[in-house]
């Protein structure tokens, strides 16, 4: 077979160039947001749309996030596929009507005869010095509702076959990108590819202990990987990629291999994403197990704006390593 030609682009250029690419293949495809247009959103990542495809498809809106996410709504419901912006993720709070009483729940009160195909993009994460109304991971909100999917990618590969994927999707799919992760970068094909959902992706085979993490949290995992391997901890680490829906099969079997899981994610660890995963992982693998599922989330806190505070509330590096190293019984 021909080698696939490969370039380093960054997560924010690989959802560019998947919304770029789904806007040139389907005219029905359309952005809607504050400040999509003009401005290309406060982190650029929309940048150049508007030139290439028109303000009549890259629509600037007043900022009302339930009123947009509603125009939205109706226009997914007669044909169009819009792509909704979000710029702070804290601020689906106002779209909680449209999302998970109309878009989540029209094609099962129309006995099928609608449908809801549109994306919601928010971002999520932490230790940009925003404070508490700009920081937070609210995906296990949406999680938890029927009739939506929730992407959270981690890589720039990911980032752009989970958009295109979820674009083509006949129902609401809320994508989640994690702010600071617009400039990481990563290899990224040139040649089409989409990536189904619900499919897990392991980011390292390990036979110590399993880490699953979330978003950004796969670099926090792939990181103290690192640093257990010095100690002579093999640790495999697993990205779901997404929440809904979740490739329970993956986890538990990456579970039952190791014998020990840990589960890592930012948003708020109560009644969060780590606690549906680890259950998951604790019913499938009960008896494979050594040990209890550890969970490792963001402090039950606002977000404080103390860069110092802040980085104390989420997931680091040595937090996940010191975990794992208790959990082998490694001293």
């Amino acid at each position: 077979m021909p080698e696939v030609a490969v370039r380093e682009l960054t997560l924010g250029e690989a959802v560019r160039e998947a919304l770029a690419e789904e806007m040139r293949r389907d005219p029905r495809v359309c952005l809607i947001g504050e400040d999509v247009a003009e401005a290309g959103t406060p982190f650029k990542v929309l940048s150049g749309l508007v030139e290439e495809f028109g303000k009549s498809r890259v629509i600037d809106t007043p900022i009302s996030e339930a009123g947009f996410t509603g125009v939205a709504v109706g226009a997914a419901m007669t044909g169009l596929r819009p792509v909704v912006d979000i710029m702070f993720g804290d601020f689906v709070t106002l779209t909680m009507d449209q999302m998970v009483n109309q878009a989540a729940k029209v094609h099962y009160m129309s006995g099928g005869a609608w449908k809801v195909p549109m994306v919601m993009r928010a971002t999520l994460g932490a230790s940009r010095r925003s404070a508490a109304q700009h920081s937070q991971s609210l995906h296990a909100w949406f999680s938890h509702i029927p009739g939506l999917k929730v992407v959270l990618p981690s890589t720039p590969y990911d980032a752009k076959g989970l958009m295109k994927t979820a674009i083509r999707d006949e129902n609401p799919v809320i994508f989640f990108e994690d702010k600071m992760m617009f400039k990481f970068k990563g290899p990224v094909p040139t040649e089409e590819y989409t990536i189904p959902f619900g499919v897990a992706d392991i980011k390292r085979e390990g036979d110590d202990i399993t880490i699953v993490a979330t978003s950004s949290m796969v670099q926090v995992a792939l990181g103290a990987a690192n640093m257990l391997e010095e100690i002579g901890i093999s640790a495999e680490v697993v990205d779901p990629r997404t929440t809904w829906p979740l490739d329970e099969k993956t986890l538990i079997e990456s579970a039952k291999k190791t014998s020990r899981a840990i589960v890592v994610d930012e948003g708020y660890e109560r009644y969060g994403v780590t606690a549906e995963i680890a259950s998951v992982i604790a019913t499938g693998a009960f008896y494979d197990l050594d040990a209890p599922v550890k969970r490792i989330g963001a402090m039950h806190v606002p977000v404080p704006f103390s860069p110092h505070l802040e980085d104390a509330t989420i997931p680091s590096e040595q937090q996940v390593f010191e975990a794992a190293r208790a959990m082998c019984k490694r001293t």
